[in-house]
C-alpha cells in the first residue's frame, strides 16, 4: 500500500475459513517484520497447526527463526484465503481514497477486521432464512454494542 507516495505493507493472519485475527502494518518487508507479526499473532492466539504463506522468504526466514519449518506451507493456490480476504479491505480502501498515515491505515485495519469477521456470515452454507435469521442477529447485536 502506499502512503504519501512511500510503500508499506499490510500483515494479516487469517483462519481457512475466512476470519480475520490479526493486522499489522509495517513500513519493511523483511525477516525482523515478519518476526515481530508472527511472535504477536502466535502470542495472542497460541501455535498454529499450520502456517500457509506466500512464498516470500522473509517468512521462512522468520519461521526458521521461530523453529516452527514444519509447520510451513507455502504454494500455488495454498494462500487463496488470506488473498482474498484482502478484496474487501481493497475495495473499502479505494472508496475511501487511499491513506494519509500508517496509523490511519492500523486504525481501519483493525476496526475493518472486527466489523467484517462480525458480520461475514458465509452465506453460501445457509439457507436464505437462516442467513437473514444470522445477519438479523448480528445486527441487533452491533447495535447492543454500539448504544453501551
Amino acid at each position: 500500500m502506499k502512503i504519501n507516495g512511500e510503500t508499506h505493507d499490510l500483515w494479516r493472519a487469517v483462519v481457512h475459513e475466512g476470519e480475520i485475527l490479526e493486522s499489522d502494518v509495517t513500513k519493511h518487508r523483511d525477516r525482523k517484520a515478519a518476526l515481530k507479526f508472527l511472535r504477536k499473532s502466535m502470542k495472542r492466539y497460541g501455535n498454529p497447526e499450520v502456517i500457509v504463506t506466500d512464498k516470500l522468504r522473509s517468512y521462512g526466514a522468520a519461521i526458521k527463526d521461530i523453529g516452527k519449518v514444519t509447520k510451513q506451507k507455502t504454494g500455488r493456490w495454498l494462500d487463496n484465503c488470506a488473498e482474498n480476504s484482502h478484496l474487501s479491505f481493497r475495495r473499502r480502501e479505494r472508496a475511501m481514497l487511499r491513506f494519509r498515515h500508517m496509523r490511519c491505515l492500523q486504525k481501519f485495519a483493525s476496526v475493518h477486521s472486527l466489523v467484517h469477521n462480525h458480520f461475514n456470515q458465509e452465506r453460501h452454507l445457509y439457507s436464505r432464512d437462516n442467513s437473514k435469521l444470522n445477519r438479523s442477529a448480528a445486527l441487533f447485536e452491533w447495535r447492543q454494542l454500539c448504544s453501551a
